[in-house]
């Protein structure tokens, strides 16, 4: 998925949330149990209990955005047994879940640093 953002970070929320909650309830989460700021700029995601639904919270300079998607048929397949209670995606592994993609088994390439040719 092509978001209309390019947050400097994405934090996926790794415990079942209350989808009650809403951008309030969210962003208290996101500093009380995430230790990070709410305004950063980072897109912070939350999934229910059932793993459903997911909801994705981020500032963007103006005001909080608030996505919300909901699969009719199938589960996301929530990271359990990464360690932590927050964990730091890629853009790739976040289009990897949201394309039903168990993104602890999905590994790309590691990238090479090379200081010179010879």
């Amino acid at each position: 998925m092509k978001m209309f953002v390019e947050p400097p970070a994405i934090y996926l929320h790794k415990a079942p949330v209350d989808f009650r909650k809403s951008i309030n309830g969210l962003s208290a989460i996101v500093e009380s149990e995430m230790a990070l700021s709410p305004f950063s700029g980072a897109l912070f995601i939350f999934c229910n209990r059932q793993r459903d639904k997911l909801k994705a919270l981020y500032w963007d300079k103006t005001g909080f955005c608030l996505w919300y998607k909901r699969l009719e048929k199938a589960r996301f397949k929530w990271p359990k047994k990464m360690s932590g209670s927050t964990i730091s995606l890629t853009e790739q592994q976040w289009a990897w879940l949201l394309d039903g993609l168990d993104i602890t088994l999905m590994k790309g390439h590691q990238p090479l640093h090379f200081s010179s040719i010879t």
